[in-house]
């Protein structure tokens, strides 16, 4: 029975001196455990936060399927049946860019550049929403209808995503 680690065995199976092998045999290990070591740190643990990001992305998708303005629904906005101005359209599209689709991907692949991604372009779309309300509020005294609850609904979903995958993101370093 042989006592030594690979390394130290060398190429003549460890029963000479310390081999001619070691040298290379020690180098393959370390870049090895170098390449381990790059895996594991673009790699990301939400641990029970993950629970909280998939109801933040169920949340998104409600607020897609419920009206935003009078009966026009997120969905509408998105695919361009229906237009009501700049800022709620391009809430739609950072909403499902960012707090649905690289939500999801982050969920599923657990990578911390696409985690940090999320969170970005997460606290970027809370801005848009929560402007696309503030325009829908301060229209509403000259007759513009106000915003309905799938807008609401959707920007507070992306806020509760940004602040998630913010902590998820930066519980890394």
């Amino acid at each position: 029975m042989n006592d030594k680690a690979p390394w130290e065995r060398g190429s003549n199976g460890g029963s000479g001196n310390g081999g001619s092998g070691n040298g290379t045999d020690l180098s393959a290990l370390e870049t090895e455990l170098a390449g381990v070591a790059r895996r594991v740190e673009r790699r990301i643990d939400p641990g029970v936060a993950a629970l909280v990001a998939a109801v933040g992305v169920l949340a998104v998708v409600g607020g897609l399927l419920l009206p935003w303005v009078g009966s026009t629904t997120g969905w509408q906005l998105l695919v361009g049946v229906e237009n009501l101005g700049p800022l709620p359209r391009l809430f739609t599209i950072t909403a499902t860019v960012f707090g649905l689709v690289a939500s999801v991907l982050a969920l599923t692949t657990r990578l911390w550049a696409i985690a940090f991604t999320a969170a970005v372009g997460c606290g970027i779309s809370t801005v848009t929403g929560v402007w696309a309300i503030w325009t829908r509020q301060s229209g509403a005294l000259e007759g513009v209808v106000g915003p309905g609850p799938g807008l609401i609904l959707a920007a507070v979903a992306v806020a509760v995503l940004t602040f998630t995958w913010a902590k998820i993101a930066l519980q890394r370093g």
